[in-house]
């Protein structure tokens, strides 16, 4: 028996999503021939496209659900932290920008030609960790107010401090979801649960053979960080909870798989909103998967509405 949820229960529910946002870019155009520089495609830009991206699409996933969203980050003092701002603006989720003059705000640009990706283009740098130290005050006031935590860690610095933040939110007794980077996860120790993909959690625990290896470096991991639960995706395989009581698959809703672009994104905005609604996480697990699967049947950074979730 699957747990279901009102849509006014969910307007109740209220994420604090913290973590690097980004400005994803997208130049489309006509590509009718090859450059006499160089053999390289030459595409004639007649579309652009802004969205926002990395935590920012996070809260946007949690927000297009019908759930209340925040959003605490860092951002440099440029155009792109402009244009970020008034894209949220227009979402209804409370931004908490932290904005660092010696930041350049993390812009991805794809070129897009021929309904492919034809180059993508990162501007970025790494924020200094003064400006972080100041969000930690901001998140002490946010705390409260929220029936969940979500920390979106895109390595770009911005979560330097994520190990303050956790103890604080565990003190408060908020449920604590985070999306991991990199290979050492034991700045997320105390956390509720992380959502690593088969790659990342590779990074970690080393390749495996089979599910017994992979149960066991897994709940192995779990308990030394002393998490609740880890959930790893698995694309086409679905996604497995393990947990203090074993461990939980739901496979994979299949259709076709169009752009797994953000596909995270919306599994954990899915879950931490749920989470916040008052489900457990093995309740949530199945609606989570099911956000996922909408999302993939749709192009670029997307998201899933109530409405769709809980046809």
């Amino acid at each position: 028996m699957t747990m279901t949820i009102s849509k006014e229960q969910f307007a109740q529910a209220r994420v604090l999503v913290v973590g690097d946002v980004m400005l994803d870019r997208y130049w489309y155009g006509a590509v009718d021939r090859i450059s006499p520089e160089a053999p390289v495609p030459v595409v004639r830009v007649s579309r652009e496209e802004e969205r926002c991206g990395g935590a920012a699409n996070v809260a946007f996933n949690a927000a297009t659900l019908g759930a209340q969203a925040s959003l605490l980050t860092v951002v440099g003092d440029d155009e792109a932290s402009h244009k970020l701002e008034a894209l949220m603006a227009k979402t209804g989720i409370s931004t908490h920008f932290g904005r660092d003059t010696d930041l350049k705000t993390t812009v991805k640009l794809r070129v897009i030609g021929r309904q492919q990706q034809l180059i993508r283009l990162d501007f970025e740098n790494t924020p200094n960790h003064e400006i972080l130290a100041g969000q930690t005050a901001i998140f002490e006031s946010l705390l409260p107010l929220h029936g969940a935590i979500l920390f979106s860690d895109y390595g770009k610095g911005g979560l330097a401090h994520v190990s303050d933040m956790i103890a604080k939110a565990r003190a408060a007794g908020k449920p604590i979801l985070i999306d991991p980077k990199g290979s050492d996860y034991s700045r997320y120790q105390n956390a509720t649960i992380i959502t690593p993909n088969r790659a990342e959690l590779q990074q970690v625990v080393g390749s495996w053979n089979s599910e017994a290896e992979l149960r066991t470096k897994v709940q192995s991991l779990r308990t030394q960080l002393q998490l609740d639960a880890v959930l790893l995706t698995r694309s086409e395989e679905g996604m497995t909870l393990f947990d203090a009581d074993g461990e939980l698959t739901v496979s994979a809703q299949a259709r076709e798989v169009f752009d797994v672009t953000g596909a995270g994104d919306t599994v954990i905005a899915t879950m931490a909103a749920l989470v916040a609604a008052g489900l457990s996480l093995r309740d949530a697990l199945p609606h989570a998967n099911r956000a996922g699967g909408i999302v993939v049947g749709k192009f670029g950074t997307a998201t899933v509405s109530f409405e769709e979730l809980f046809a």
